[in-house]
C-alpha cells in the first residue's frame, strides 16, 4: 500500500472536518435508496457512514432504531436498553434521534449521568451485570460509534442481551426492516420530540463509570501494579474513556498519567494515519506518533480508540507492539496465571490473526477456536465461559474475570492495556521483551496486510469462492496444505479464502465499506518470503476471481 507523505505528521488545518457542515448534513441530507452506499448496511460492527456522503443521516438512524424496537418485540426483549455514545461529532445528534424513537416505543432507556461519554465495553459490561441471574426482563444496548474511523464518520451498533454485538441473523433482519421503512418514506415511524423524551419516566440516568471501574479489580490484578510502582502513561485519543483513566488511577492508587484529556470532534491533536486520513487507531504507528514519542518517559504506555474497544501498547523495550504480538503475550500470560480458569477453557482468534497464536495454544495444551472476522463470533463463548480469551488482529480483545466468569462479550480496550501493566509488574519485563523471548522458542513470524482495489462485482465473487476456485498447488515455493472458505472453529463462511503452506499463509476478504479487498499474509521464513506470499496471493486471488466456477456461482445467484 502507498504511504501518504503526511503520514505520522500532525494534522493540518486543511484536513479538519467542518463540524457545523457535518452536523447540518446529518439533519438535512436524505439518502437515495437506489444508491447502494446510501442504504442501511450492517458490516462487522454495525452501520457506518458519513452524513456528507448520505451514508449516516437522521433518516438512517430513525429507521434503524425503529427496526431495533421491532426486533426487540419479536424476540421478547422487554428490559431496559443501555445507550452509549463516543466523541465523534455525529454521535450526539444521532443519540437524540435514537432516544426520540426509543421513547416513542415505550422503551426504558438508560443514559450516562452527567452527559458522560460511554465506551463500548462499558455498555457490554452493564448489560451483563444487569442480566445476571435474570430469565426475563432482559436488557440490551445500543452504542453510537464508528470506532476508530475518521472524524467525518458516524456509526451505530446493537448489542444483544448476551452483551455482544448482534449476530448476522439479527443484523440482517434489522437492516431489511430499516431499509423498508426508508423506501416507504418513513411511513409508520414513531418518534416524539427530544425534550419530551428526556422528561419521560422511561428515560433514566446511570453512573456507568463508577460501576465499571469498581469492578476492574475482578479481572486485572491492580494491586500488583500499584505495589510495583511502575510508571504508566495513557492517551485516550480524545475518546469515550477520556474521563475514566483519572478515576482508575485514583481508585487503585496507580502511578498513571493521562497525557492529554482534550476532546475535540475534529481530532486536530492526532497525527495522520498511513493514508493521509485522521484516524484514531491505537495500533497504527502513524496515528500513535504522539505516544510513541513519550516511550522513555514511562515504563509502559498505552492508548485506546474512540469508543475504547481497541488497544495499543507502547513498551519501553520496543515501542509500539503490533496487535498480533501483544495478543500472543496476553494469551501466554493469562493461561499461565489464572489458576481458577477451567482446563477446558479455549483460546479464540480470527482466521486473519497470527499463526503464532496457534503455536502458543499448542504449547499451553489449549484448544484453539478460530472464527471469521468480527467479534460477534466470540460473544457466546465468552458469555458461557468456553473461551478464556478472544482476540482479533485489529487490536480487539476481551477475556474472562479472574474467577473464570464473563466480563464483557464485546471488545474491551481498557482491560487489555491494564493487563499489560499487570504483566509488566509481575514478570518484571514488559510485553515487548516477553514477545522477543517467545519468538526465540516458537519462531518469529512477519505479518502484513495489503489493500487491493476491487470492483463491487469482484468483491461479490471473492465472498463466494470455493476451494476448487484456487487452482494453484503451491504458495511461494511451498506445497499448499490447506484451503479454507469456512472457519475451522464454527464452520461459518469466511466471505473470502485462506490458503496455508508449511511456513506461511494468506487470507483474502472483501472490505465491507470500500472498493477494495484485503490480503492478510504471514511468513515464518522472513520478510522476503512474506513478499513472495503477498505476490503469489494477488495472482492466486486474481486467477480465482477469473475462474469459470467463481463467475458461474455469481451468475447463478443473480
Amino acid at each position: 500500500m502507498q504511504i501518504d507523505p503526511q503520514a505520522g505528521k500532525p494534522a493540518t488545518p486543511a484536513m479538519l472536518v467542518d463540524v457545523p457542515r457535518l452536523v447540518s448534513a446529518y439533519f438535512t441530507n436524505q439518502p437515495i435508496m437506489s444508491q447502494p452506499g446510501q442504504r442501511v448496511s450492517f458490516g462487522t460492527s454495525g452501520h457506518r457512514g458519513s452524513s456528507l456522503d448520505n451514508g449516516f443521516n437522521e433518516l438512517h438512524i430513525l429507521a434503524i432504531t425503529q427496526a431495533i424496537c421491532l426486533y426487540r418485540q419479536q424476540q421478547g426483549v422487554d428490559g431496559p436498553l443501555f445507550l452509549g455514545i463516543d466523541t465523534h461529532a455525529l454521535s450526539i445528534p444521532a443519540c437524540a434521534s435514537v432516544l426520540e424513537v426509543l421513547a416513542a416505543h415505550g422503551v426504558d432507556v438508560i443514559l450516562a449521568e452527567g452527559e458522560e461519554y460511554t465506551p463500548t465495553p462499558v455498555i457490554s459490561h452493564a448489560i451483563l451485570v444487569y442480566n445476571r441471574g435474570r430469565r426475563s426482563g432482559l436488557a440490551d444496548g445500543i452504542v453510537i460509534t464508528p470506532s476508530h474511523n475518521p472524524p467525518r464518520e458516524g456509526g451505530i451498533k446493537y448489542n444483544l442481551p448476551n452483551g455482544g454485538p448482534a449476530g448476522t441473523k439479527a443484523t440482517e433482519w434489522i437492516e431489511r426492516r430499516a431499509n423498508e421503512l426508508l423506501e416507504a418514506n418513513m411511513n409508520g415511524l414513531r418518534r416524539i420530540p427530544l425534550s419530551r423524551a428526556l422528561s419521560l419516566s422511561t428515560t433514566h440516568r446511570h453512573d456507568f463509570m463508577s460501576a465499571y471501574i469498581a469492578d476492574l479489580s475482578d479481572i486485572v490484578d491492580l494491586q500488583v501494579v500499584r505495589d510495583a510502582k511502575i510508571r504508566l502513561g495513557v492517551d485516550p485519543l480524545g475518546g469515550a474513556g477520556v474521563h475514566y483513566w483519572g478515576r482508575i488511577a485514583e481508585r487503585y492508587a496507580l502511578d498513571l498519567t493521562v497525557v492529554d484529556e482534550q476532546v475535540d470532534p475534529t481530532f486536530r491533536f492526532m497525527s495522520v494515519d498511513w493514508d493521509g486520513q485522521i484516524r484514531m487507531d491505537p495500533s497504527s504507528p502513524y496515528a500513535m506518533q504522539r505516544l510513541i514519542a513519550l516511550k522513555d518517559r514511562f515504563d509502559l504506555s498505552f492508548a485506546c480508540d474512540t469508543d475504547h474497544d481497541r488497544h495499543g501498547i507502547v513498551a519501553k523495550s520496543v515501542g509500539l507492539l503490533p496487535p498480533n504480538h501483544y495478543l500472543c503475550v496476553a494469551i501466554s500470560y493469562l493461561f499461565s496465571n489464572r489458576p481458577e480458569w477451567s482446563q477446558g477453557v479455549a483460546i479464540g482468534k480470527t482466521v486473519v490473526s497470527s499463526q503464532l497464536i496457534d503455536r502458543v495454544a499448542s504449547s499451553l495444551k489449549r484448544t484453539l477456536f478460530e472464527v471469521p472476522v468480527g467479534f460477534k463470533w466470540f460473544s457466546d463463548g465468552l458469555f458461557d465461559g468456553r473461551l478464556g480469551f478472544a482476540g482479533e488482529e485489529s487490536a480487539g480483545a476481551s477475556f474472562l474475570r479472574r474467577s473464570g466468569k464473563v466480563w464483557t462479550t464485546d471488545k474491551d480496550g481498557i482491560v487489555p492495556v491494564l493487563l499489560a501493566a499487570e504483566i509488566t509488574a509481575r514478570m518484571r519485563r514488559d510485553p515487548g521483551e516477553l514477545y522477543q523471548a517467545m519468538t526465540h522458542e516458537l519462531g518469529e513470524p512477519v505479518y502484513q496486510r495489503v489493500d487491493i482495489a476491487a470492483t463491487p462485482e469482484q468483491k461479490e465473487r471473492l465472498k463466494k469462492l470455493s476451494t476448487r476456485d484456487v487452482r494453484s498447488k503451491e504458495l511461494a515455493g511451498e506445497v499448499i496444505r490447506d484451503i479454507q472458505v469456512q472457519a475451522p472453529g464454527n464452520g461459518a463462511p469466511l466471505a473470502g479464502v485462506k490458503v496455508q503452506a508449511e511456513h506461511g499463509w494468506f487470507a483474502a476478504r472483501p472490505s465491507g465499506t470500500e472498493d477494495i479487498y484485503k490480503i492478510y499474509a504471514e511468513s515464518f521464513k522472513g520478510p522476503d518470503h512474506l513478499q513472495q506470499i503477498i505476490e503469489a496471493a494477488q495472482h492466486l486471488v486474481a486467477d480465482a476471481l477469473a475462474s469459470p466456477a467463481a463467475q458461474s456461482t455469481l451468475a447463478a445467484e443473480r
